[in-house]
């Protein structure tokens, strides 16, 4: 415990602070230091690739989508993918921790870093559509960090393995078991609360539904291919119900977050240094970008150029940051100060959702999160395809056991309160993380060159478009 518990603070902790006025110490940890830095550089690389390809991505997204080999996911279905993963109760729970320890400035500061991680989402997926490669199990294709970073430490060489490219494949599936835990014991704690039923039922519930959908082949995408869009728009339309019920005091929410965000309000209460680095913990936690769990949905993408892959993994950081992740801001925000004064965690937001739409709110509050969990869950299984066939090979045998372990681990975590395993989970994603940027940062290159490519294909393509309509 001592140890997971030294690597935990290493990744997490702060590494070094900075002195702020009105006596306060801004904190910053490894990872934050590795990745924000990280999504500048590509950020600029990219010439500011979140805002000026924006209509392209949601050109993309509105794309008639088709792919020609059997078995492979369209661009799209490997976005529901991965925002089957992002979105999750981090959207919900995270949220609520980042304004409860950040204030209303939070939101700020998750915003921005969700502009900076889309264009660092783009540069992994687009290298993991570089080098997918086919895969004979489930049909399609597969890939991920693994596969590149053999590429990158092999150059180009055709060996299986490589010592960097199994260690991140043995952090993500242990990252996936983590928070297969996390995913079950915020579903039972939100039952318990909003219908007072018994942990040990709804983790039974859970775990045969999810048994049902991930032992079988290929009913994981067509589940989220319905799950996912239904709950994100439910939830957005709810959102904006809240919205147009406190319109009037929506200015005021607006005033309070830039002002929180700098700390003008809290300046002698050092606010700036909380709202800045909970807003930037909660957004790289969110939307994943840099860890290397979404390029496993990318590269199983069939698409015309690896560059769509990638603008398509940029969009779901948007997605999840900046849409689901304020959803939740903002029914907080618009709920008065006084009604969730002390509360912390779940029953904070349902009491804020009481306080909005009555028990009804409550009750929807904890469906909700339930299916974000669940999506959550089927998501992480299908990222761990590939890396269970990078470390033990093309067979059903290694396949079947990770999702046993994992479903082993979806029942304990409804029932325990805590456990390491969780802080393993944690650790899990950051060493991902690292080993991820490692390789990411020297290759970007070569996604760069895909985007400039795509780019010039494009414009291309328009310039012949408004050719043969002026004929």
């Amino acid at each position: 415990m001592k140890i997971i518990s030294f690597i935990y603070n290493l990744f997490w902790g702060d590494l070094f602070t900075i002195p702020l006025p009105g006596n306060s110490e801004l904190g910053i940890p490894l990872l934050v230091l590795i990745l924000i830095p990280a999504g500048i550089f590509f950020t600029i690389r990219t010439k500011l690739l979140p805002i000026r390809l924006f209509p392209e991505m949601i050109r993309l997204s509105l794309e008639k989508q088709s792919g020609d080999k059997k078995g492979a996911l369209s661009g799209m279905q490997a976005l529901i993918i991965s925002t089957a993963t992002r979105v999750g109760m981090g959207n919900m729970v995270g949220v609520v921790a980042a304004l409860s320890a950040g204030g209303a400035g939070a939101v700020f500061w998750m915003w921005v870093t969700a502009l900076i991680g889309s264009s660092t989402a783009f540069i992994e997926a687009t290298l993991a559509q570089i080098y997918k490669e086919p895969d004979p199990l489930y049909g399609g294709y597969r890939g991920g960090p693994a596969y590149y970073i053999t590429a990158f430490i092999n150059k180009g060489k055709n060996k299986k393995r490589c010592v960097l490219g199994i260690l991140f494949a043995i952090s993500g599936l242990l990252c996936w078991c983590g928070v297969s835990q996390v995913i079950s014991n915020s579903v039972t704690s939100s039952f318990e609360f909003a219908f007072d039923i018994p942990p040990i039922v709804s983790t039974v519930i859970l775990v045969a539904l999810a048994a049902v959908i991930v032992l079988r082949r290929n009913t994981t995408v067509k589940v989220l291919d319905i799950m996912v869009p239904v709950m994100a728009v439910f939830y957005f339309v709810i959102t904006i119900v809240v919205i147009v019920m406190n319109f009037g005091e929506l200015p005021a929410v607006f005033k309070r977050i830039i002002e929180e965000a700098f700390g003008l309000r809290q300046m002698v209460a050092g606010g700036f240094g909380a709202a800045l680095m909970n807003g930037v913990k909660r957004g790289l936690f969110s939307n994943e970008a840099g860890s290397g769990s979404a390029p496993c949905a990318a590269a199983a993408a069939d698409v015309s150029h690896p560059a769509k892959a990638g603008l398509f993994q940029a969009f779901g950081v948007i997605i999840d940051t900046i849409v689901i992740c304020t959803c939740t801001a903002m029914i907080m925000l618009l709920t008065p100060e006084g009604v969730i004064e002390g509360l912390e965690g779940m029953p904070l937001l349902q009491t804020a959702m009481y306080h909005h739409f009555g028990q009804a709110g409550v009750i929807f509050t904890a469906i909700t999160l339930w299916l974000f969990c669940f999506s959550t869950f089927i998501g992480i299984l299908y990222y761990a395809r590939s890396n269970v066939s990078y470390l033990f090979g093309d067979n059903w045998a290694s396949q079947t056991g990770y999702k046993i372990v994992a479903l082993v681990m979806l029942f304990i975590g409804g029932l325990a309160a805590y456990t390491f395993v969780w802080d393993i989970g944690d650790i899990g994603v950051a060493l991902m993380t690292v080993f991820n940027m490692i390789v990411i940062i020297p290759m970007s290159g070569q996604a760069i060159k895909s985007l400039n490519d795509y780019t010039a294909m494009r414009r291309a393509e328009k310039l012949a478009a408004k050719a043969e309509k002026s004929q």
